[in-house]
């Protein structure tokens, strides 16, 4: 088991619907069995409370997934809103694949209410809410609902596409909108990028004077992404770095407790957990916290409290690695154990290709390798020697950098057994390690100067 990310014992964590009131973090999520496989079994919403992302109080099963012969044989995303003083709606995917190989719409919109946030009682399907004539009836899911102050009214978007090959290209977001949450006006095409063959697990929020949109990008390279906006009618701008994480982070939704915006997505396991398997659906959860840059972008960071817990800390020497045309390495510490932060202040210089840091290495210098490539504006993540060729599957695991010369960066990497997260600048790498190689963390670079300072291995309280 994990001994900072959040896994059930048991399961794997799905696709979670967050919701915050009184400090208190709602996660309602899926559990999968595994059994025969990813989304094998039939899964509802279960419910787990959190405030601190450290401590996790189990709820057990918030709304049942139905029969064989239900509409809801799975309970796929929806979002919870509060629709008075004390009633609270959850807007759900009734999901059912029996349905779909017999021809009959297989995904609906459906309801519950709660007045306590642990408690549900189904109330059936939306049926205004249901797919429109031009929509697959197959692919009709995630709905979130946000307040539209300008307009005086609810606004709630959903993934959908045209009804074509699944190969076809026609993923969007639709919209809804309703004055009293009881009737609802079909509004079209929310957006509609032509990108993606689906787009999944919607979000609207507010920082200041813009609205972001944030999306999971149904493809090849399954990550989470935003578009940011002063207006809910659009036009929808790209930042340069229009993602949070690589292929290893996906299906995230936020919540805010009035100070912090965490964003709540999971880290996929591999086939066989294996360094060569594909990704799975569904892993464990990795909270991460959302920020505005100055440039009203989003970047992304640890959870202080995350950071926090790891208490027993030890600082290390500092480290100036200097190489002209080679490659040198240094070995931070021998002894990193299997669950670790590891921060330090990096400082590059001019004309540096590259540097890296290195996780359960060993004497051979086979390691995990997190790569930043300086040229190219690139950190990326692969196994090294990497031989016999090749030894890890790491589409996707790429994020843009742009890291300027003699400027101090804070470098944080945090480590829970098979899985790593760097965090630099606002950029965000997580990954997946199974065969672990030995203990060693060190740093690297290639052909330049790079200057490591401030560094602290932290380790949890025993």
């Amino acid at each position: 088991m994990y001994k900072i990310f959040y896994q059930p014992e048991g399961y794997w964590f799905g696709d979670c619907m967050p919701y915050c009131e009184d400090g208190v973090f709602y996660l309602y999520h899926q559990r999968d069995t595994r059994n025969p496989g990813p989304m094998g079994e039939p899964f509802g919403w279960s419910l787990c409370t959190t405030s601190d992302f450290r401590h996790y109080q189990e709820h057990g099963t918030a709304i049942e997934h139905g029969s064989n012969d239900d509409q809801d044989q799975y309970i796929y995303a929806g979002s919870v809103y509060q629709t008075s003083q004390d009633t609270y709606t959850a807007f759900y995917t009734g999901a059912n694949k029996i349905f779909k190989k017999k021809g009959i719409p297989s995904q609906k919109l459906m309801q519950a209410t709660s007045h306590d946030l642990i408690n549900w009682q189904k109330n059936g399907n939306a049926e205004q809410i249901v797919p429109q004539e031009g929509y697959d009836v197959f692919a009709w899911r995630d709905p979130f609902i946000v307040w539209n102050d300008e307009k005086e009214e609810y606004l709630l978007v959903l993934g959908a596409r045209a009804p074509s090959d699944n190969r076809e290209r026609t993923g969007r977001l639709v919209s809804f909108t309703s004055k009293d949450m009881n009737k609802w006006d079909f509004q079209g095409d929310f957006w509609y990028p032509g990108l993606f063959t689906m787009i999944e697990m919607p979000e609207l929020f507010k920082i200041g004077e813009w609205w972001y949109l944030i999306v999971s990008e149904f493809s090849d390279k399954n990550k989470m992404i935003y578009r940011m906006s002063r207006s809910l009618d659009g036009p929808w701008i790209a930042p340069h770095d229009d993602a949070f994480d690589g292929r290893a982070y996906y299906a995230g939704r936020t919540a805010t407790n009035g100070s912090n915006r965490i964003l709540f997505g999971w880290v996929p396991t591999k086939e066989n957990n294996d360094d060569l398997g594909n990704y799975e659906w569904g892993g464990t959860f990795v909270p991460q916290e959302i920020y505005q840059r100055p440039d009203y972008s989003l970047g992304v960071k640890p959870v202080k409290s995350v950071l926090d817990a790891f208490c027993i800390k030890t600082a290390l020497a500092d480290v100036h690695l200097q190489t002209i045309d080679t490659h040198k390495t240094h070995v931070l510490t021998e002894n990193s154990s299997t669950c670790f932060t590891l921060e330090a202040t990096v400082k590059i210089a001019a004309g540096t290709r590259g540097f890296s840091i290195f996780i359960y290495g060993n004497e051979l210098e086979e390691a995990y390798e997190y790569r930043f490539s300086l040229n190219e504006k690139q950190l990326t993540f692969d196994k090294t020697p990497n031989w016999p060729w090749y030894q890890y599957m790491n589409k996707g695991l790429e994020r843009p950098i742009n890291l300027q010369n003699d400027t101090e960066y804070k470098l944080c990497i945090i480590v829970d057994d098979d899985i790593a997260v760097l965090y630099i600048n606002g950029t965000a790498l997580s990954v997946r390690m199974y065969q672990k190689p030995g203990t060693n963390l060190s740093a690297g670079v290639t052909d330049g100067d790079i200057e490591l300072t401030n560094i602290v291995l932290s380790k949890l309280e025993q």
